[in-house]
């Protein structure tokens, strides 16, 4: 009897690992697309530079360097998405004089409960930013939701 178990432990353990190398592989595909396309819209947003500081740079003002700064955001409310291998997210953000006054999901679809990151929106509100700390044990969902956010105040920008 004892060889028995042995063998139904190893063929459920074969079966078990064909299932998940199944269910990854056919995911994988769509999670690199996904990730290939944010880096196109990271890429295409920073116009490929990395901006740098010169902490040498003396911070003198004069008349000539005082100007009315340009609104970087359009007033309203705009919808943007968000999705990885999880599923999606929409989220409505509205902008009022450069400020984000509120954050709404306004439309979920991912594998996990919502409730995990029910407190996203007023982070995003509190921290003036699309890029909040990860919640533990949601991550993909975090990670649609702050590009659902980023997806939006990218629809807002000014040109």
């Amino acid at each position: 009897m004892g060889k028995m178990d042995k063998k139904w432990v190893v063929l459920c353990s074969a079966a078990v690992a064909a299932v998940y190398a199944g269910g990854f592989y056919t995911t994988e595909q769509d999670a690199v697309k996904t990730e290939s396309a944010q880096y196109e819209f990271l890429n295409k947003q920073t116009n490929g530079q990395v901006s740098s500081t010169n902490k040498d740079k003396t911070n003198s003002i004069t008349s000539e360097t005082i100007q009315t700064p340009k609104q970087q955001y359009r007033d309203g409310t705009y919808t943007g998405m968000g999705m990885n291998r999880r599923g999606e997210i929409q989220v409505s953000v509205t902008l009022k004089k450069d400020k984000i006054v509120d954050v709404q999901i306004s439309d979920w679809g991912m594998h996990y409960s919502e409730d995990d990151v029910v407190n996203l929106p007023d982070q995003v509100v509190a921290e003036q930013s699309y890029n909040v700390e990860n919640v533990s044990g949601a991550t993909y969902s975090t990670e649609a939701f702050k590009n659902a956010v980023q997806d939006a105040l990218s629809q807002a920008e000014n040109s």
